[in-house]
């Protein structure tokens, strides 16, 4: 099982959206004001119809009656304006941080390790900022700007009863001990079976992602059974702990209703002692009580609705987990001199190792190219001799500097096999290897790898191509990924079969392409055809993880090992 990302603490939690909010002290600080002058509005009926019941019971005139029936018309009328005036800035605060915490997350996991998220599985990464920015969105929407009133309307009207009567206030806190009893029953059991509840939905978007990104390998070995069934397993599962969450939920409701019964018989008890000593008049035990029922609707607001709050914090452990997350710092290097040393390189991928103590060296500019059998480790290497993933055990040195300093300066470029094509215009894709790049440099990039088919687009550099756009071919693709590694202009570049998704037809075309972009630079070429490797300074042959040959095209053939078998094999001989 992969390892997820951090979740925050509660601490963290209070932390980061504390610095959210302080960013926007001024509207914050209005709508707090406003939603408690909305919850003071509501206090004024009660006490005036305890009024209009003294006043009556006295005998009054109509003009009184009517005076304090136009006041709590218009308390109605005040509270309800505040209210919602209130809730829409809630609304409005609570949208806009959750816009930066999603900006945040995705900022922070892009600057982490790539071997980091490898570990936590994509699934992981995507429900964060995909399902729990749902769920929290859900809550600030529905949720938030009645819970925070309802949480305002509760203390201000407990100040009420204390001032009206503080034994009234006494009798209605005895409804107070049910209701901790049923929170402190409820929080601990709810929160880990919410945190259970948002990791089985990041499985679930694993299980599904990682099944349609490899769409075409699961059609090529007739798998689709088998991840149908990992998918419905993982379904299953989520399923299941929604469902048990949800029982547990409704099962303690039933503890809103006693603490109720218990808080409002106390008051009238009180209150009828009270009035038979003379001590209180029959108004100030019916605004009381009154009281007292509006706090039913608050209180239950926030007591039921602590499971989608329970939901939501966990959302937020989860999001607030990844922004908190220290990136390594990195202090900057002047550009290396393209010298690449490896020395002890061994990787794990679990228990079993990949890659097994390699040591190799590359001087400036020279290309070497690395072969050997699928499976051999030759990958792994390059991303870690690339600084995208930390080995297990060993260092890499470029220029003399550990690699990790030129994971950001453009110094150290990997162009992968997978040639990624980001939707947009062209121009702007390549633009991402230089945000300055003219359009004359990027047209000569294109010209230098072969891309002759540019000029027929409809638009030319400003086609909009990759998802929802214009499609470009798997030897298109990859003349982009490399034209986007030459406006980088790196010292070491290496190529993980950067050419290999291209047929027959067109792999020459494309290894030209390669070739021209490795000029004058320090190369290392994973080779997936043998001609490449034939063309270059030096071989490295990886067996099972290690090194087992190294020299020329001519010497390895010579030598008879295992390049001369990848040779003949690749010849067809």
């Amino acid at each position: 099982m992969s390892t997820r990302l951090p979740l925050a603490t509660a601490g963290q939690v209070r932390r980061a959206i504390g610095g959210y909010l302080r960013s926007r002290r001024a509207l914050a600080v209005s709508t707090v004001l406003l939603a408690a002058l909305a919850s003071l509005s509501g206090l004024v009926a009660p006490w005036a119809i305890g009024l209009i019941v003294d006043a009556v019971l006295r005998g009054t005139t109509t003009a009184e009656i009517v005076e304090l029936v136009v006041l709590v018309a218009g308390a109605g009328v005040l509270s309800a304006v505040l209210t919602a005036i209130s809730a829409a800035l809630v609304a409005r605060i609570g949208q806009r941080v959750l816009a930066r915490m999603r900006e945040d997350t995705v900022g922070t996991a892009l600057r982490l390790p790539a071997n980091e998220l490898e570990e936590s599985g994509r699934g992981d990464l995507l429900s964060r900022v995909g399902d729990d920015v749902a769920v929290i969105s859900e809550v600030i929407t529905a949720l938030l700007a009645p819970w925070v009133g309802a949480a305002l309307t509760v203390g201000l009207t407990m100040v009420g009863l204390f001032a009206l009567d503080p034994w009234l206030a006494v009798a209605g806190l005895t409804a107070i001990p049910v209701y901790g009893f049923a929170i402190r029953w409820y929080l601990p059991r709810a929160a880990e079976r919410y945190a259970a509840e948002r990791a089985a939905f990041g499985d679930r978007a694993e299980a599904l992602v990682s099944s349609l990104e490899g769409l075409p390998t699961v059609h090529a070995y007739g798998a689709e059974d088998q991840h149908v069934a990992r998918i419905t397993e993982s379904s299953e599962q989520a399923r299941a702990i929604s469902k048990s969450v949800l029982w547990f939920a409704t099962a303690w409701g039933k503890w809103m209703n006693i603490a109720e019964l218990v808080g409002l018989t106390a008051i009238i008890g009180v209150g009828f002692a009270l009035v038979s000593t003379e001590a209180a008049t029959v108004g100030a035990v019916t605004a009381a009580a009154l009281y007292f029922h509006r706090l039913f609707n608050p209180l239950g607001l926030i007591i039921m609705s602590f499971d989608e709050i329970q939901s939501a914090f966990a959302s937020l452990q989860r999001i607030v987990g990844v922004i908190v997350t220290e990136v390594p710092a990195v202090d900057p290097a002047p550009r290396p001199n393209g010298s690449v040393t490896a020395s002890g390189i061994t990787h794990r991928y679990g228990a079993d190792p990949v890659v097994r103590d390699v040591s190799v060296a590359l001087a400036p500019g020279e290309t070497v190219a690395l072969v050997g059998a699928s499976g051999a480790g030759k990958s792994t290497l390059a991303v870690i001799l690339a600084g995208l993933t930390d080995p297990s055990a060993g260092t890499v040195h470029v220029g003399g500097e550990p690699v990790s300093r030129f994971r950001a300066d453009g110094s150290v470029v990997l162009v992968s096999q997978e040639a990624h094509v980001f939707a947009g215009p062209l121009a702007e894709d390549l633009r991402l290897a230089r945000a300055d790049a003219t359009d004359a440099e990027i047209e000569k990039a294109l010209a230098t790898v072969g891309a002759d088919w540019v000029s027929a687009l409809p638009s030319g550099l400003r086609t909009v191509v990759g998802e929802l756009g214009h499609a470009l071919s798997a030897e298109q693709a990859a003349q982009v990924a490399l034209a986007r590694a030459l406006l980088a202009d790196p010292v070491v570049l290496l190529l993980d079969e950067a050419t290999a998704e291209a047929g027959s037809r067109d792999a020459s075309r494309l290894e030209d392409g390669a070739a021209a972009v490795l000029a004058g630079r320090t190369g290392l070429v994973v080779a997936h055809r043998l001609r490449q490797a034939s063309t270059a300074d030096r071989i490295l042959v990886m067996d099972a993880g290690e090194i087992v040959e190294s020299g020329t095209h001519a010497e390895l053939l010579a030598a008879d090992g295992h390049y001369a078998r990848l040779w003949r094999a690749w010849r067809g001989e």
